[in-house]
């Protein structure tokens, strides 16, 4: 019967049904299978093919930008041209401080410095310092009458090497007159003007007296008449009797 079945057979055909008949019945059953069954399992492969290469894409590593600091200055808008639309107008210069405990001094620096003009020094400076800010004396310069280590005031003129014009008998102006003696006023000595050593040129001043009435001249913005020398520490009527008619304020 069987060789009956299969003699019509070609021997391609014959070789290839021996063929399936050795193999396994899983095979076969593979084998035997429809287009449509292959076709539905293909696509079924493809789409678990793409969910694979979907998830491994989102569950790659990503690199991550590093937190700003907290602190970091942020750029700000530009301000605006001086003179411009936008340009706010500068606060107008105050009036200048006063001096005062602590304050700073403005003195006047002239004659024979190799800088002269008004200088703004620390409070309790001295000749020497003001001399130095004004670039030094220069060379050939007398300095024998020049108190250097005198303590300065606020408004004072220094004056080195020469004698302004108006000056007692061409004496120093603010005491500071190098190669000039401190001698004896031609006129009474202003109290208001007069520095510590013309003070203490007077008869029966010395230099502590001399510093109170500097002093009470600071304290009370100047002298406005002579009678005021009675309220000076250290001048009593006798002594005041002795500097009345050398004195004026």
């Amino acid at each position: 019967m069987r060789r009956s079945s299969t003699s019509g057979l070609s021997a391609w055909e014959r070789r290839r049904l021996a063929l399936r008949e050795r193999l396994p019945l899983w095979i076969r059953l593979r084998c035997g299978m429809e287009p449509r069954t292959l076709a539905a399992l293909a696509v079924v492969l493809l789409v678990a093919v793409g969910f694979a290469a979907q998830h491994f894409w989102a569950g790659r590593p990503k690199p991550v930008p590093a937190p700003e600091l907290v602190g970091k200055d942020r750029p700000t808008s530009a301000a605006p041209v001086d003179g411009g639309p936008g340009a706010e107008p500068e606060p107008s210069p105050g009036p200048p401080p006063t001096a005062g405990p602590g304050a700073p001094i403005v003195v006047d620096v002239s004659g024979k410095v190799r800088r002269p003009g008004v200088l703004r020094l620390p409070a309790g400076s001295r000749v020497a310092d003001a001399l130095s800010a004004a670039g030094g004396v220069k060379a050939g310069t007398d300095l024998t009458g020049l108190n250097r280590a005198r303590v300065l005031m606020d408004g004072e003129q220094v004056v080195v090497g020469a004698a302004l014009p108006g000056s007692p008998a061409g004496g120093p102006v603010g005491g500071a007159a190098a190669g000039q003696a401190a001698g004896p006023a031609a006129g009474p000595t202003s109290l208001n003007s007069a520095t510590v050593e013309q003070l203490d040129d007077l008869p029966g001043v010395g230099p502590v007296l001399a510093r109170h009435i500097v002093d009470y001249r600071t304290e009370h913005g100047g002298f406005r008449s002579v009678d005021e020398l009675h309220e000076v520490k250290g001048i009593g009527d006798r002594r005041f009797e002795d500097l009345r008619p050398l004195v004026r304020p």
